[in-house]
């Protein structure tokens, strides 16, 4: 655990990877965290006595005064960068932007992809994905479209207009380009969503974005790791990673460890699995252990019904996904695990069999995967949080 760290959630998302990163920075030291999939639509909490605040793009060692980096695999959205500037602000984060460095290849998500994953959402009315709304998904397909023609079909989507190419964040730096991207993009979309906001407010805004962030080129990854520790923070949980999730309930994003494998090239790190006690997802999709006793004993502080994504569902612990988890990631080297105060659990050691008394967590879960435990969490403030790994250094 002195080395560099990958934290990956093994359910559905809300697993409490942001007080398992917020307790590995406080502990430190940690040189940088590092985002390496996902966008905006991120929701990872930390608790810090009285300050709390909802993780979306900044990372979650910032309440510990780590810088964060968001990689070239991360989709960024600058208008809500900005209002999470301003929340942690009035936490007392005194200039949140001197934490934050961006890389130059990193998507954009603007307005036009957010209606248009909305638009197509709410098109599926009860047939819904479960979707953030926050344009994630059709950030990431239309970068995926270059030289597509119209009418095509790429990931399950018809190409509904000529595509260019995918505005970046290093583009923002650049208004001539930016402004060809973005007019390309807006009429891209114009059937599906009708005229979007004004490209010269976007590329004005845009452009005071690319004043007041760092922007990198290179391998800025390599260059923090080897100035010291680094932190890479996964966001959703790997049950809904685009390849290993259980389609359409699925994020655009890779969330197993690779994107932060590659990123780090050879050197090495630890990759910590984290899951509640039980089971939880947000929205629709397959959740085999649902009960809504489950839903009744443990009311939810920080998570509730989403205008798009759906409402907040849970159920006892699965040993068959968390399994399948595990094993999707290339095996863990350890686990956290959280929302230990939870009591009367059970968990379910196969589909469609009685459920077990899960008593003591920690030893059936190491027994079960054969790794060790290395964080847990037993409350939602980061004085609930022990590393137990360096405690037995």
């Amino acid at each position: 655990m002195d080395g560099h760290v990958i934290v990956v959630g093994l359910g559905f998302g809300d697993e409490g990877k942001g007080a398992v990163v917020d307790a590995l920075c406080h502990r430190g030291p940690v040189t940088s965290v590092v985002r390496f999939n996902g966008g905006a639509q991120a929701a990872h909490n930390v608790v810090v006595g009285d300050r709390h605040h909802t993780f979306s793009q900044f990372g979650s060692g910032t309440l510990a005064d780590v810088p964060t980096h968001l990689s070239r695999f991360t989709l960024v959205e600058p208008i809500a960068l900005a209002a999470e500037v301003r929340e942690l602000e009035d936490l007392g984060v005194t200039d949140p932007l001197r934490l934050l460095s961006i890389d130059a290849d990193a998507l954009l998500t603007t307005p036009v992809h957010v209606a248009a994953n909305r638009a197509r959402e709410d098109a599926r009315g009860a047939a819904r994905h479960g979707s953030c709304g926050k344009g994630i998904g059709e950030t990431t397909w239309y970068g995926l479209l270059a030289g597509a023609r119209p009418g095509q079909v790429v990931e399950h989507q018809e190409v509904i207009g000529t595509p260019g190419p995918a505005p970046t964040v290093g583009d923002c730096a650049h208004p001539a380009v930016l402004r060809r991207k973005l007019d390309a993009l807006a009429r891209f979309y114009e059937p599906l969503i009708g005229a979007g906001p004004p490209i010269d407010d976007l590329v004005s805004l845009y452009r005071d974005f690319a004043d007041a962030v760092r922007i990198t080129t290179g391998d800025e990854v390599g260059r923090l790791a080897d100035r010291g520790r680094l932190v890479f923070e996964g966001a959703q949980g790997v049950l809904l990673d685009q390849t290993h999730g259980f389609h359409p309930h699925t994020t655009w994003s890779t969330v197993t460890p690779d994107n932060a494998r590659a990123l780090l090239g050879d050197r090495p790190a630890a990759v910590v699995g984290v899951t509640r006690t039980y089971q939880t997802r947000h929205g629709a999709g397959p959740l085999p252990t649902e009960d809504a006793g489950v839903l009744a004993r443990f009311p939810e502080r920080h998570n509730g019904t989403g205008e798009y994504q759906g409402a907040w569902r849970a159920g006892h612990l699965d040993a068959v996904l968390l399994r399948y988890a595990v094993d999707a990631c290339g095996g863990v080297d350890g686990l956290a695990v959280t929302h230990l105060d939870a009591r009367d659990l059970k968990v379910a050691t196969g589909h469609g069999t009685p459920l077990t008394d899960l008593t003591d967590p920690v030893p059936w879960l190491e027994a079960h995967l054969g790794v060790p435990v290395l964080i847990t969490g037993a409350g939602p403030d980061r004085a609930d949080y022990a590393l137990r790994a360096l405690a037995r250094a």
